[in-house]
């Protein structure tokens, strides 16, 4: 039985000893029809909002959200909507076609990849209507949890060594709607061998196919390594993030040559700060009268 379905027969089980009714001579009221269970993740969803009934939620500090250049509410606001042109862009290409697996990577190190990834995720999360599935693919360096506050625990890589359950992985951070995460666990050496094993390769099926309409979004080392390359003939997509005035063209062309066999989607053109700031972008924040937009340029 697959991961999902455990997690499904779990959320059900959950249900079910909830509605026995109470011993006593008057009958019990009737119990609702049980609501959907999203297969991935376990959450109920009733009257449009989501409940999540064995995805563990995990309490956040908003405050460390934002100093984290995550886009939560109270964050810069024009932040926000460079990650919801940038969703448009990603979503034009993809949601027709059911491309829902996508991975992010890069040509170098601190590119802001995994800025990237965590803050389109939370885009797209927004988006009426759609669910997303944040991995850390990052076996080597895993940060997505430290940029979201979550604990250290077992993940992915625990997973793929020894079989830890990844239902029991599964995290949502509360205040972040639709969104779970799946965190890296344990750091590895072997993260090239894990990603490209049989076991990781029905993983990414099964994630894909039993929730068509879920995007599910993998945070990778960059291209320096081996594993983005392991790993791209599983995903419908790949997102490249560069660093504007740093990453060398050469870099840019060889990273796209080295990938030319798979569906490269775009590029994302990071760090770019409007007039007035440094260029730094752990110091994106524009002055409240300041005119300028921050941006992400897409290149196709």
């Amino acid at each position: 039985m697959s991961f999902i379905n455990k997690a499904l027969e779990k959320a059900k089980s959950l249900h079910r000893q909830k509605a026995k009714p109470d011993p006593g001579p008057s009958q019990a009221s009737p119990q609702p029809p049980l609501p959907h269970v999203d297969e991935v993740t376990g959450f109920a969803e009733t009257s449009g909002e989501i409940h999540y009934t064995y995805t563990r939620t995990v309490t956040v500090d908003m405050d460390r959200l934002r100093r984290n250049r995550l886009i939560v509410a109270g964050s810069d606001e024009s932040l926000g909507e460079a990650y919801r042109l940038l969703r448009t862009h990603i979503l034009h290409g993809t949601e027709r076609e059911s491309r829902n697996t996508l991975m992010v990577t890069g040509p170098r190190p601190n590119e802001g990849k995994t800025l990237t990834t965590i803050n389109l995720a939370i885009a797209i999360a927004h988006k009426v209507g759609q669910t997303v599935l944040l991995v850390d693919g990052d076996l080597r360096n895993p940060s997505v949890h430290r940029y979201l506050d979550l604990p250290s625990g077992p993940g992915l890589a625990d997973y793929l060594t020894s079989g830890y359950p990844i239902a029991e992985s599964l995290v949502h951070p509360e205040g972040l709607a639709n969104l779970v995460v799946l965190p890296a666990g344990r750091s590895t050496t072997q993260s090239v061998e894990l990603l490209s094993s049989p076991l990781m390769v029905d993983l990414v099926r099964e994630l894909k196919h039993f929730y068509p309409d879920r995007y599910v979004l993998f945070d990778f080392p960059p291209l320096l390594y081996a594993d983005p390359l392991a790993f791209a003939p599983l995903v419908d997509g790949i997102i490249l993030v560069v660093e504007a005035g740093s990453t060398p063209r050469q870099e840019i062309t060889r990273a796209l040559e080295t990938l030319k066999e798979f569906p490269v989607l775009g590029c994302v053109l990071n760090k770019i700060a409007p007039l007035g700031l440094s260029y730094d972008y752990h110091q994106y924040y524009p002055d409240r009268d300041s005119q300028k937009k921050f941006t992400l340029p897409w290149l196709k």
